[in-house]
């Protein structure tokens, strides 16, 4: 059991630190709305990593990764939302606002920001295909219920413990400072990347081979 731990922290480790979509949502949305717009996309990745998770469990992303037709309807409907949220990054006239323009947005947002996590996250197959890949490399039919629950929750763990640094040192006063010297630039920056990403989930995710 040792073993399929290391391997879990190793795996989750390097997805972390690796730039992405997730990656670049909780990032906008902590210049937007602060600490509180970051964490609440945090939690909505997190969703989206259980509901990952739960399909492999019992089955169903063996499916998606099987079915052609499933698999590029997400593929495509992920790619469409990167780009929709890039956009309207690219078109947005202040990325970084005042302290009382974002204490309004985030007694209002909170639902929003949550939601722009979870379906960022659920809307790309590459989540399906990652937790799919662990389960069939880490977790065997012999694993007990226990041992699975037990690297589920470590994966989880370490992916709450790297969005809560993330975003409190994206968050930090420094960090702050030099990103509302160019509101103009960090706008049309995410916005880009945003669109880039959604073409790269649209053309560049390969359907799995049967084999």
């Amino acid at each position: 059991m040792i073993d399929q731990i290391l391997v879990i922290l190793g795996i989750t480790l390097l997805v972390m630190i690796s730039p992405g979509p997730d990656m670049v949502i909780v990032m906008r949305n902590t210049i937007v709305g602060g600490r509180a717009g970051g964490l609440q996309s945090s939690l909505g990745v997190l969703a989206g990593n259980m509901v990952h998770i739960t399909y492999c469990a019992i089955g169903i992303g063996w499916l998606i990764s099987e079915s052609i037709l499933a698999f590029n309807i997400l593929k495509y409907a992920g790619a469409a939302y990167l780009i929709y949220i890039g956009v309207m990054s690219f078109r947005a006239k202040d990325m970084v606002l005042s302290a009382e323009t974002k204490a309004e947005l985030q007694k209002n947002a909170g639902k929003s920001w949550f939601l722009q996590g979870f379906l960022n996250n659920i809307l790309n197959p590459k989540g399906t295909l990652f937790y799919l890949g662990v389960f069939t490399m880490v977790i065997t039919p012999e694993t007990s219920t226990a041992t699975t629950l037990l690297l589920v929750l470590i994966m989880m763990s370490v992916s709450a413990l790297f969005w809560l640094f993330f975003v409190f040192t994206l968050d930090s006063t420094i960090v702050r400072n030099v990103l509302e010297r160019g509101q103009k630039i960090v706008n049309r920056v995410f916005g880009g990347l945003l669109i880039f990403l959604g073409i790269r989930v649209a053309f560049g995710t390969a359907m799995p081979s049967p084999m």
